[in-house]
């Protein structure tokens, strides 16, 4: 059985409270509109008779042998207490409209401990019925016994009273039940999700299950545009100081580090998966590194799906699919200047027939050259590796490959053949870019204060 992180499991639970909350709710009404309105008020009395010695007795003292017969009889006294020959009278003399068998549910019968005493109480709906049934079953039962047993040893302690109060209010008492169980029910539900969920999720021991750095963590971000209402890309631009940005200044500053002795000037920055934010990360991380100086080009070499003409709102009529069947030497007419200072652009250009060919020609591979002579930083946006070898291709002509995995959405499984691919063509994988972090359900959502996004 794999090994349970109990913090990593909290934390995932905390991402379910809203519906662990609306569970216990509903359940919570159940009880309260089950107790308010389906449930039947009942009433409980009872009256009390004791084993006597016989009044034709010739010794008017009470031996010890009296009370052992007596208390043997006490098992069964409460039989006959609840015996049709006793209940179809009580039936017939107060003109009941119960079965010998519906009232007998009604019906319960206790010795009390160590004594010749007996206890009949009575349920009802009615709680002056319930009274008068306790007390004939009292009257009925006492002449019977003396019928049976020839002897008159059964006299009536205490007669039944009507009850005031409903006995079987237990609408406190089910609330809580509801509640527990509300909670109980979701996180065994969550429970066996999170055992059987195969997704990358951010844990202490993360490094150590993908057997890959994390270069870097990114927090989700709820920043929407302003004026259309969608979802902001540009962060580095609009929200500089975001959390969502210093996060990924932190990205651009881990790979700085980790290249001192060899020069980095190209990345390529893939996922397993669709919907992973690999151009989000590639955008913004070119962002980033034009604040430190760098002239930097960011190159959409998903030839299929790319959209980094949308997020720069370029124009795509013409891209790198275009170029590749071009004279490279005249890349600079395919090159889109971008709205922020030192920052350009290759669009993916028209959807060609094969992406993976042109990506694999030598003409690529001189077009990187050519590219890296004008540029200190080049951002290649690849597809993502499932399935497709255009991001193979691409990480032999790179100096580095990050890896963008969403948390709590990629298959590890997925993510293992994405990794094992790379690495059987000998990519240089700098690591994994773990995007898409909830902020407020793991540990670090207590810095969210101190990076409080501005100007929402």
């Amino acid at each position: 059985m794999e090994e349970i992180n109990i913090l990593d499991f909290l934390n995932y639970v905390k991402k379910y409270i809203v519906i662990i909350m609306i569970v216990s709710l509903v359940l919570l009404l159940e009880a309260i509109v089950y107790n308010k309105t389906v449930k039947t008020p009942m009433y409980t009395t009872y009256t009390t008779v004791v084993l006597t010695q016989s009044s034709d007795a010739s010794n008017s003292t009470i031996t010890q042998n009296d009370i052992t017969i007596n208390q043997k009889l006490v098992s069964t006294y409460s039989e006959i207490i609840k015996s049709k020959l006793v209940l179809e009278q009580v039936i017939s003399g107060l003109k009941l409209e119960y079965t010998y068998t519906e009232l007998k549910k009604n019906i319960s019968v206790e010795a009390l401990a160590n004594t010749e005493i007996l206890k009949i109480s009575v349920e009802d709906a009615n709680a002056g019925k319930a009274a008068k049934i306790a007390n004939k079953i009292a009257t009925v039962f006492s002449k019977e016994v003396t019928k049976i047993y020839q002897l008159n040893n059964i006299s009536i302690l205490d007669k039944a009273q009507v009850p005031k109060t409903v006995s079987n209010n237990t609408l406190k008492r089910d609330m809580a039940i509801s509640v527990f169980i509300g909670i109980f029910l979701s996180v065994a539900v969550i429970f066996v999700i999170y055992y059987f969920d195969d997704s990358i999720k951010l844990s202490d021991n993360l490094e150590e299950e993908v057997g890959l750095p994390i270069v870097a963590k990114i927090f989700k971000s709820d920043i929407k545009d302003k004026t259309k209402g969608k979802k902001e890309e540009l962060l580095l631009v609009k929200y500089p100081k975001s959390l969502v940005s210093e996060s990924i200044k932190t990205l651009r500053t881990n790979l700085q580090f980790s290249s001192v002795d060899n020069e980095v000037k190209t990345i390529l920055v893939t996922s397993s998966i669709p919907g992973e934010g690999k151009s989000f990360i590639s955008s913004n991380l070119a962002i980033a590194f034009t604040q430190t100086g760098k002239n930097v080009l960011i190159v959409d070499c998903d030839m299929r799906k790319g959209r980094q003409h949308k997020i720069f709102k370029a124009s795509n009529s013409k891209g790198l699919s275009n170029l590749l069947i071009d004279d490279i030497s005249k890349f600079d007419r395919y090159v889109n200047r971008t709205n922020i200072e030192n920052l350009s652009l290759i669009t993916r250009g028209a959807v060609p027939p094969n992406p993976s060919e042109l990506l694999n020609s030598n003409k690529n591979k001189l077009l990187i050259n050519l590219l890296k002579e004008k540029y200190d930083i080049i951002i290649f946006d690849g597809v993502p590796c499932n399935g497709l070898p255009d991001s193979i291709i691409m990480s032999n002509l790179v100096d580095q490959v990050l890896i963008v995995s969403s948390d709590s959405v990629t298959p590890k499984s997925t993510f293992e053949n994405t990794k094992k691919t790379l690495e059987k063509v000998d990519a240089p994988i700098a690591g994994i870019v773990l995007n898409n972090i909830d902020r407020k359900n793991n540990s670090y959502g207590k810095y969210y204060s101190y990076y409080e996004d501005i100007n929402k």
